[in-house]
């Protein structure tokens, strides 16, 4: 078995078997230094010619080349079968077809992979805080058919007792939803809260009818040996989280 792929993340959900799925790690590429050495993002300091060969090592065990996506923290979701030729600016792609792959790279942001429970459909979303609070994961969804018909993973994302933020972002979330609180502790200094982005997902999801949801029981910043984190390390790789039906 490949390197890259001896190290990669399977999620456990009761997925149709049709729905293939994975999250690469930091281990099995040919990147050094900060980014050593599974860096598949192209827009963060790496060689470009270490990045193609990562991303060609990947695309090597999958049915196609992944369709890569410009993330800008938005909640715009593409049709991943539909682009041909340029990297769209979107946080989200879903697919009804075979042998797309759905594609968004993260490094603390947290990364949601969804299927249909028929085996019709798959998504995936980048879900940062503001993504999240904007409605990222309820646009993915949306896009996919009835929310009791879908199953959600959550990929391996900044930790509850590492995701230090403002007061501006917990009032933003608990002035959508007051159970939101929950997913906030108070800091060391005042203003500051310990923000569980695994719970607000899990809160979002439940909100629309998503109640199948498996994972989130990572934290990239506190496992530097198998996975990239900006906020540990500032310049630092991305990793992928992979989805796509068989033909």
């Amino acid at each position: 078995m490949k390197e890259w792929l001896a190290h990669a993340l399977i999620p456990e959900w009761p997925a149709p078997v049709r729905v293939s799925a994975l999250m690469t790690t930091r281990l099995g590429g040919v990147s050094s230094g900060r980014y050593s050495s599974l860096n598949l993002g192209t827009h963060v300091g790496d060689a470009p010619a270490n990045v193609a060969a990562n991303r060609a090592l990947v695309t090597a065990d999958l049915p196609a080349e992944p369709v890569w996506l410009e993330q800008v923290h938005g909640t715009a979701v593409i049709d991943a079968a539909s682009v041909v030729g340029t990297v769209p600016q979107a946080d989200a792609a879903v697919t009804f077809h075979p042998r797309t792959v759905c594609t968004v790279m993260t490094a603390d942001c947290l990364p949601v992979l969804f299927a249909r429970m028929d085996g019709s459909a798959v998504g995936a979303a980048h879900a940062g805080w503001r993504g999240l609070h904007g409605g990222v994961l309820e646009a993915t969804v949306s896009r996919l058919g009835p929310a009791d018909q879908i199953v959600a993973w959550l990929g391996p994302a900044i930790g509850p007792t590492a995701f230090e933020v403002g007061d501006e972002v917990r009032d933003a979330f608990v002035a959508n939803d007051m159970a939101a609180a929950e997913a906030f502790l108070p800091g060391v200094a005042e203003g500051k809260w310990w923000a569980d982005i695994y719970l607000l997902a899990k809160q979002r999801l439940a909100a629309i009818g998503v109640t199948q949801v498996y994972g989130g029981n990572w934290c990239t910043v506190g496992d530097p040996d198998r996975f990239f984190s900006y906020r540990r390390d500032k310049t630092t790789g991305r990793m992928a989280a992979l989805i796509w039906l068989e033909a």
